[in-house]
């Protein structure tokens, strides 16, 4: 099965596919979110895996945009682990570096280790593609943020390890494709509603939720596009959008709201803070 992920080879993406899948997935590298979502779109993939949110930095802002603009649903959840590693050319080391190139949210995930580095930090489109760089450019005072999966796969050194701020640091992403899943007992769903730009709007459409007795795992607002300071609020919920209660709230909800997209039903990864991930 052919999975689109963003990024290069090495990503944590493509290790979030390979954790998900192991090798019954064929990994698509894509340059761009937007390119994940056109793959899958175009047939060039059957799915895709994107990030949505990271226990550090937070939501993947980018990603809610794409979910609500296209027309893939939500299929599946991956909870992955990350664990940063500075990597550099051979032969370089700690003290030579004077630049780190990652990805923002890599950076920002580092913060506390990089800072005390005293390093020049320097964003870039992808983790595995900043390893890449540096090594084609033969950068002696240079190191990026990426994995050791990115390490290895250019053939690159490892100057330090588990540089992540908080040791509880994991990506959650989101399987996309056409159609969404089942019920397994175990669900979420992910809608998008804007409301009415009126006092208590909110306030009304999560009290929908609330009489429901269904549980909201997350709220997140974007800008609504063409309508400054007004908002699309996106929104998980336990509960697969088949069940009696979901159906209920859902449709109590396209009542009280301009609009509503349902963005997808599908199984929750399972998470014990204290274990981390038992499964996808």
């Amino acid at each position: 099965m052919r999975v689109a992920f963003q990024g290069e080879r090495g990503a944590y993406s493509e290790e979030a596919v390979v954790a998900r899948w192991g090798a019954a997935a064929e990994p698509v590298p894509c340059p761009y979110l937007d390119s994940v979502f056109d793959a899958v779109e175009g047939g060039g993939a059957e799915v895709g895996l994107v990030p949505v949110e990271n226990t550090i930095e937070g939501s993947v802002l980018r990603t809610f945009d794409l979910l609500y603009e296209r027309s893939l649903s939500a299929q599946g959840e991956t909870i992955l682990r990350v664990r940063h590693c500075l990597v550099a050319n051979p032969g370089v080391e700690l003290g030579d570096v004077r630049v780190v190139y990652s990805h923002p949210q890599a950076l920002g995930q580092s913060r506390a280790y990089l800072e005390g580095l005293g390093a020049e930090l320097v964003a870039t489109h992808d983790t595995a593609g900043s390893v890449r760089m540096i090594k084609e450019r033969g950068l002696m005072e240079a190191a990026a943020v990426a994995s050791r999966r990115a390490a290895e796969h250019h053939g690159m050194a490892v100057l330090a390890e588990g540089i992540e701020t908080h040791r509880e640091n994991y990506t959650r992403f989101l399987v996309v494709g056409r159609g969404d899943s089942p019920p397994t007992g175990n669900d979420k769903t992910s809608v998008a509603f804007i409301t009415r730009h009126e006092p208590g709007a909110l306030a009304r459409a999560l009290n929908v939720l609330a009489e429901a007795g269904v549980n909201m795992t997350k709220i997140e607002s974007r800008p609504q596009p063409g309508r400054p300071w007004q908002y699309i609020f996106f929104v998980d919920l336990e509960g697969h959008r088949e069940a009696a209660n979901v159906r209920a709230a859902l449709d109590q909800l396209g009542g009280c709201t301009v609009s509503l997209k349902l963005l997808g039903s599908y199984p929750a990864a399972y998470f014990s803070y204290f274990s981390g991930l038992l499964r996808p």
